[in-house]
């Protein structure tokens, strides 16, 4: 295998862990998008509302607290927009690169068998 090949096939893995850890960003954003959601479900069928802040429990606007819950969770999902474009990228990127060094795996194997037959 030559050097350029196994370039290409550090690019491979490299794509999978990036993949991998967009994963697990996306997986954490929607976790917090339904916690987000809970919570304002919440919000809506309680009288009191209130926001943790650091060690404390403070009573707060439910209207203000509302809206903070929707602008995160606003947030949130841009977020989570913008890495599965990223992750639709890197898969297209690692499906040409992992069709390339298959073909020159083949070509390899092809050129291998052609030697051989010849040397018979």
């Amino acid at each position: 295998m030559n050097n350029e090949t196994q370039e290409k096939i550090g690019q491979i893995q490299l794509i999978q862990q990036n993949l991998e850890n967009f994963s697990m960003q996306k997986q954490q954003f929607q976790l917090q998008q339904t916690e987000i959601e809970t919570a304002l479900s919440e919000i809506a069928t309680s009288s009191k509302s209130y926001k943790i802040i650091g060690n404390i429990m403070v009573l707060v606007d439910k209207t203000k607290l509302s809206k903070d819950l929707e602008e995160k969770r606003d947030m949130l999902n841009i977020r989570i927009s913008t890495i599965e474009k990223q992750e639709d990228k890197l898969k297209v990127k690692f499906e040409d690169l992992q069709k390339e060094v298959m073909m020159r795996l083949e070509d390899k194997e092809t050129d291998k068998k052609k030697t051989k037959k010849q040397n018979e």
